[in-house]
């Protein structure tokens, strides 16, 4: 009776150390899930790395276990090709874009794999998307152009500082940069000012391309073209030796030495851009049905310092916050 007893215990305690054994390793598998993400992005620059680092917090708040395969095609179109190509022979879960041409290479790439983009201006120009409201295929995301950043910058030049002739620094052969000044161009007409362009295409030719602007200009508005940033400090230097006011198309910039930006935190359409991720690979829904979002705040940051560099006394009345 008791040999039985012990046997019939024996069973009982070990189907439940089974059962338990196997619950345990369902629960752990089910929260182990991991996840590959692509990620390419076409230059370092604070800009970028700032909206990839907002992206990652976005799964990481999500508790997505992510595995990330991050390429940088350092300026160069050509390995930006290759690295669209080579993340989708990797057969990752999702694709981030960091960039207009980065988004473009990866499109043309794979009409599989869900893709989503920020760093980029003008989406549906890039034909990233059908419209910003229903992108249609397997790209969306978030875009790094309020509709009221420009006409805000544009007002302050003439307005504020007095400026009649603008130069512009650019990449004309990135999307994303002609857009822009297609966009500052069509405005200006209507305000009696100018754009005097200087085009570049490489990060090489940025100080050259600047300087060549001196004597032609009153006042600079450097877009969030990527080679263009990617050497600020170039054009910082010539802007500031000449005492020339140069705005800025984003917040990293002002803080280089850039003098104001109407802009966003690139942090902020990153995370924004991690969101919309974590809803596509939780099934919740698919980029096809993701509309493209906006920046979600505007304001004007000024840099006190090149302020004073330059001569430019700061106003109360103009609202600024500061640079740090």
């Amino acid at each position: 009776m008791k040999n039985g007893l012990k046997k019939m215990l024996a069973v009982f305690f070990s189907s439940t150390l089974i059962l338990a054994a196997c619950s345990d390793g369902g629960e752990k598998e089910a929260s182990s899930e991991k996840y590959k993400i692509g990620v390419t992005q076409i230059v370092e620059h604070p800009s970028l790395n700032a909206a990839f680092d907002g992206f990652k917090k976005a799964i990481e708040d999500a508790g997505i276990n992510a595995e990330y395969e991050v390429q940088n095609a350092q300026g160069d179109n050509s390995s930006n090709t290759t690295i669209a190509t080579n993340l989708v022979s990797a057969n990752v879960d999702l694709i981030f874009a960091n960039s207009t041409p980065s988004a473009q290479a990866v499109a043309s790439a794979t009409s599989e794999i869900p893709i989503v983009f920020t760093s980029v201006t003008d989406a549906v120009g890039a034909e990233l998307v059908d419209s910003m409201e229903k992108p249609g295929g397997n790209v969306t995301g978030t875009i790094d152009a309020h509709p009221d950043a420009i006409t805000n910058t544009m007002k302050f030049l003439k307005d504020e500082l007095g400026a009649k002739n603008v130069g512009m620094v650019f990449n004309s052969g990135e999307q994303n940069s002609r857009a822009q000044v297609d966009a500052v161009k069509e405005m200006l007409k209507e305000m009696n000012m100018s754009v005097v362009e200087a085009s570049v295409a490489t990060s090489a030719d940025v100080k050259q391309a600047t300087e060549s602007l001196i004597g032609k200009v009153d006042s600079m508005y450097i877009i969030t073209d990527n080679t263009v940033v990617s050497a600020l400090e170039s054009v910082i230097s010539v802007a500031n030796e000449n005492k020339i006011p140069m705005m800025v198309g984003e917040f990293d910039s002002v803080k280089r030495g850039g003098l104001a930006a109407y802009g966003f935190e690139y942090f902020d359409i990153g995370y924004e851009a991690g969101q919309m991720a974590v809803k596509i690979l939780k099934e919740e829904s698919k980029p096809a049905d993701l509309p493209v979002q906006i920046p979600q705040k505007l304001k004007l940051i000024m840099n006190k310092d090149t302020a004073s560099t330059i001569g430019i006394d700061v106003k109360d009345e103009w609202k600024a916050e500061f640079s740090e």
